[in-house]
Formats: structure tokens, sequence, C-alpha cells
């Protein structure tokens, strides 16, 4: 009997509790699973623990106060250097922060996804990181060096939500962007690991690529699957499309002001998946958009 792991976008968000720790996969503007976020942005889910190499991801959690912490080591749009949503948040002190640089997360998600309680490093050492009580701990090197040496904590995850290319009913994963990011740690730092995909496909379609290097994880590591075409719009999910630069422009404008933002949301955020695509000038507009030049 095959096992069948595929489910609407709002039955994850069903998966998901108050005070739990999420880890959004990604990057920046890169194949972030935005039409999960926005569900969970419509939900009545709070108190979020979120970890994130954050972009419009974080700025949505924030903005409609689902996060209690936030764990990131930049929160950015790439041409827009900073996501205005999570300024805001900060600069209000809306929520606890654990403030890393990218290789100190990456650190903390290897140490979770191997099980163990640290990993030992040299990043942070002589900068201001670590003065939060949490990156204050150090361990010093049973060998001839001695050398004293950060200890970076795990980030273990309860839940790891990604988007990829294509998937199987079973949680076969593929991503054909040229870079899989941190998306295999997320998961194997993760209880449980949700995924959208731009298609779900036969599992034949996708052992065509079996020996290439974004095959994510094994499957197993995979709770469940829902397709979303479009699904990490305004993001990237390239080949199959490119950052819309313009509508992150629109987004920048909503958050100008609490009316414009209540105009951005009932527009964008607070509607099905069908209306955003439509809102956003339908599949063939999002299809067209150039690739843009970083």
């Amino acid at each position: 009997m095959t096992l069948n792991k595929t489910m609407t976008i709002d039955d994850i968000v069903d998966q998901l509790s108050d005070g739990m720790t999420i880890g959004i996969g990604g990057w920046a503007t890169r194949r972030k699973p935005m039409a999960l976020v926005r569900a969970i942005a419509r939900s009545s889910l709070k108190d979020l623990t979120v970890v994130a190499y954050g972009g419009p991801d974080v700025g949505l959690l924030a903005a409609t106060g689902k996060i209690r912490k936030l764990i990131f080591s930049f929160v950015s749009m790439d041409q827009i250097p900073l996501e205005p949503h999570f300024r805001a948040a900060r600069q209000s002190a809306a929520f606890e922060i654990l403030e890393l640089d990218e290789g100190l997360l990456h650190w903390g998600l290897r140490a979770a996804a191997m099980r163990l309680p640290f990993l030992p490093t040299r990043i942070g050492i002589g900068t201001d990181l670590l003065k939060q009580a949490e990156l204050s701990k150090t361990v010093t090197s049973p060998f001839a060096d001695g050398e004293t040496l950060v200890a970076m904590p795990a980030l273990r995850l309860d839940v790891a939500l990604l988007h990829v290319h294509r998937s199987d009913v079973r949680g076969n994963v593929l991503t054909l962007s040229p870079d899989p990011f941190f998306d295999e740690l997320f998961s194997r730092a993760a209880e449980k690991t949700f995924v959208t995909a731009e298609k779900i496909v036969p599992t034949a379609d996708l052992q065509m690529r079996a020996n290439s290097r974004f095959n994510l994880v094994e499957r197993p590591l995979i709770t469940g699957v829902a397709e979303a075409p479009f699904g990490a719009h305004p993001t990237s999910a390239a080949p199959d499309y490119q950052l819309d630069l313009g509508h992150l422009k629109t987004y920048v404008e909503g958050a100008a002001s609490p009316e414009a933002w209540a105009d951005y949301r009932a527009k964008f955020v607070d509607v099905t998946d069908d209306a955003y695509l439509a809102a956003v000038g339908g599949a063939e507009a999002v299809k067209s958009i150039p690739q843009p030049a970083y």
C-alpha cells in the first residue's frame, strides 16, 4: 500500500500549535513557503518561536503578531535591505530575539540535526553577539592547543516548513534551484517537516533526477506535503518563476502606515490562494517575471 502524505495547506496549519518552535526554510527572497506563511498569518496561532534566514516570511508573521521570539541572522529582501515589518517590530521590542550571524545559525541547526547539545566554533568571538545569555558559554579544547571556543547551542525545532519544486505523494521532494540553502538542516533539526510543492508528480518523474544533490532529504523525514502552485511568491522559485520585485515594493508600501497595512492585508493576506494569485496578476504574469540582477 502506498503511503500518501498529501495534505492541504490548512491541514498543515492545523498540525501547528501555540508556542511551537518553527523553522522556515529558504533564504531571504528565495524559495520561502509564503502560501503557508500567509495561512499561518490568517490563523489563530500565537506565541511562536521562529527560526529563519528571514525575508517577508518573518515580516508577515511579525505584522500579524504571531511571533513570541525570533532566532535569526538577518531579515532582508535583498534589493530592499531591511524588511519593514521586522524593522518596526524590532524598534518597538515586539518580541524576544536571539540575534546570530549566518554561521552561528548554520551551526545551531547542524548541532540539532546531529542530535548534539552544541557544536564548538570560533564564530562570534570578539563580537557583541556573545553578550547574549544563550551564547555566553564556552568550552576548552581537550587537546594540546587548549583553545577556548564558543559553544553554539543546538536549535531544535518542533516543525520545519519548506517549499520545494516537486514532490510525489510519499514525500520524496526535489528542488531545482541552483542553491538548496539550509533546507536539509532545517528538516533534520525538526521533529516534523511539512512541505509545500509547486507540483506533486509521479515518483518516476523524480527518479529521472535521482543523482541530483537537490533531493533534499529522505522521505521518512517529510510528515506531509501540500501542492501549492506559486506557493513561494513573491519570493522566487527559480527556474519555475523569479522574484517579484514589483510586488515586494507594493508590500513595502503596505507597511508605511496602519491604513496601508490594512489595505495590503485585505487584498493579499486574508484571501484564498486563488484570489491572491489573481491579485498579483495571474499565473502567466508571474511566470513571465524576468530574472533580477543581484
